[in-house]
């Protein structure tokens, strides 16, 4: 990797889609591992941002468990899906920073979010607009939930099935629409819509590796939640350094990639 770049000016295409390359199955694994490193290597910042962002699911989980009421964990998870990619896109600056051999810093990382920031703004409404859908539909889905005190398997199983599918639908649109965009939108400076579009085809061509990718997400959220937020410390800034490298390896970049 060269270590001397600036930045090139953005695309004037719009919704184009880059093209990406074939992954192996392990790759999520290989990208974990140099996350690991990248962590070891920032481990203050690393820390720094996981604390911010844990303290979005933790009070989350104290409002529910206080006011026993999931209506008060709903603007706790806006404020999660709003933060969530601005967070990320933070640390892909710090991961991008010691793959070019810098030395990286808050105030470089803050920096970072003010190159695209329409775009990452835009991508961040976008999941929020999936995530007020979600709670919609769950709350349609919850009419079917049975009253009865012995319910039949049968009532259960439709409440169940028809939940799953739904949740299974929007996630999986979450993953195709977001597994590359905030990154490619972070080093590339292009529109919201080729970032998109990019992330959506590379996923569809490397669907086996994403779906593995999208398993270790959900098992490391999983994770975070059940410790009571406090594990995302370390979470947080491990998935986003992870992402960064899995841009990296997927997305295909000139031969001499440009940097600011």
């Amino acid at each position: 990797m060269p270590t001397t770049q600036t930045f090139s000016h953005p695309s004037s295409e719009y919704a184009r889609t880059i093209a990406c390359h074939k992954l192996k199955v392990a790759a999520p694994f290989h990208w974990l591992s140099l996350a690991i490193k990248d962590f070891l290597s920032s481990p203050f910042i690393s820390i720094g941002y996981g604390i911010l962002f844990s303290i979005i699911p933790y009070a989350a989980l104290q409002l529910l468990s206080a006011e026993a009421s999931p209506m008060f964990i709903i603007p706790m998870v806006v404020a999660f899906t709003l933060i969530g990619p601005v967070f990320a896109s933070a640390l892909y600056d710090v991961a991008w920073e010691i793959e070019k051999g810098h030395k990286p810093s808050f105030n470089h990382s803050v920096k970072a979010l003010l190159r695209n920031q329409i775009s990452l703004w835009a991508f961040a409404v976008i999941l929020l607009l999936i995530m007020i859908a979600w709670v919609r539909l769950a709350s349609l889905v919850f009419v079917l939930f049975p009253t009865a005190a012995n319910a039949s398997l049968m009532d259960m199983a439709v409440f169940l099935g028809v939940g799953s599918l739904i949740g299974g639908v929007l996630s999986m649109t979450v993953l195709v629409i977001s597994a590359f965009t905030p990154q490619i939108i972070m080093e590339r400076r292009v529109d919201i819509m080729t970032a998109i579009f990019t992330s959506a085809n590379a996923v569809k061509n490397n669907l086996l590796v994403m779906c593995i990718w999208g398993a270790i997400i959900i098992a490391s959220v999983a994770i975070g939640f059940l410790t009571s937020g406090i594990a995302f410390v370390a979470i947080m800034p491990m998935l986003s350094f992870a992402s960064w490298h899995a841009y990296i390896a997927t997305v295909k970049t000139k031969k001499q990639r440009t940097f600011e």
